[in-house]
């Protein structure tokens, strides 16, 4: 399928009818938040998370709280771009114990332990993440950020609706500009406004026990001032009438209602990506990889194994303006997921 329709959504919804299946009203996608994700039932395939990852011209740090129902998730790591230095750290929290996903995307987002505490809360000055590990790597890591949202700035906002009993809500949300400073052992890392942008990764739903996805993202700032950033993906959504593409341009979202190809070397992932929409030439994307994050977990029922490649992207995109938009050295990263949860 090249290109489709997908309804825009412009008042509040709830993801979910009382029995705990998908609310058909709630298909399509949004520029704001809109969907209460008001799970219920269906255990174990209820999958909440919130991933977020801040990027500087020299650093990458991201975390993540997750509970798949049976199992949550706490994890954290930093990359050093110069010296590839990566250190990442998981904690398995049986049955989600500490983990709070509440079922608003505005919601508040908390996970206390000795191991780790993850912050994430809203303020009208945007979200405020803080995050201590007493032991990451053998060094102690706080790290305090505050991601900005600007006035009006849309996100992507999503339902794919496999079935009226497996569905997915998510919401991307990135060009937001992000200020902070991380500390580890006796180093410190400084974050500025002028060079460091924030992604959410936000979902809710209910989903089958085996699934692949290629998600892939980036925000940068042009030569001309331009803020723009992508959100595109493969795999999981396909079929479904709905999909996760979008571009953002100073703010603005624009809706790519046609699929992605991603077309890479399974056997070699360092090797260069392309990225092409399969309709049109809104999106054509070149990515060369500098480091493969490789995160493998293998806990009885549970089965991950991600590619997350990290490096830059060149090409061309057309948002909705029209304007043929140049991409040179925009840092972010595609990757490779196949999961069984």
């Amino acid at each position: 399928m090249a290109l489709y329709h997908e309804p825009e959504l412009t008042q509040p919804v709830e993801l979910c009818d009382q029995h705990g299946n998908l609310n058909p009203d709630a298909i399509g996608w949004s520029r704001q938040p809109l969907h209460l994700c008001n799970l219920q039932g269906h255990w174990p395939r209820k999958k909440r998370w919130n991933y977020w990852a801040i990027v500087s011209s020299t650093h990458l740090f991201s975390v993540t709280l997750s509970n798949i129902d049976y199992l949550g998730l706490p994890f954290i790591y930093l990359l050093d771009f110069e010296t590839k230095t990566f250190v990442e750290k998981t904690l398995l929290k049986p049955f989600g114990s500490g983990c709070h996903l509440p079922p608003e995307a505005s919601g508040d987002v908390f996970f206390e332990d000795s191991a780790m505490s993850i912050a994430m809360v809203n303020t009208n000055d945007g979200t405020q993440l803080t995050i201590s590990c007493p032991d990451f790597n053998g060094k102690p890591l706080q790290a305090e950020f505050l991601v900005k949202k600007p006035a009006g700035h849309e996100t992507l906002n999503v339902v794919i609706p496999w079935s009226h009993k497996r569905f997915q809500f998510t919401s991307k949300q990135n060009t937001l500009p992000t200020e902070g400073t991380l500390t580890w052992g006796e180093q410190k890392f400084q974050f500025g406004l002028e060079d460091t942008f924030a992604c959410l990764d936000l979902g809710r739903g209910i989903w089958p026990f085996s699934s692949f996805w290629n998600w892939s993202s980036f925000s940068t700032r042009r030569p001309d001032g331009k803020l723009v950033g992508i959100n595109l993906g493969a795999g999981w959504t396909d079929g479904t009438g709905m999909n996760e593409n979008a571009l953002c341009v100073d703010g603005k979202l624009t809706k790519i209602s046609e699929d992605i190809n991603f077309i890479y070397d399974k056997d070699n992932f360092m090797a260069p990506w392309r990225l092409k929409t399969t309709g049109t030439d809104r999106v054509d994307l070149e990515f060369e990889p500098f480091f493969e994050r490789v995160a493998k977990t293998d806990a009885l029922v549970l089965g991950s194994e991600v590619h997350q490649m990290i490096g830059t992207f060149k090409g061309k995109l057309i948002p909705d303006s029209g304007e043929e938009l140049e991409i040179e050295n925009a840092i972010g990263w595609a990757e490779d997921h196949q999961a069984r949860w």
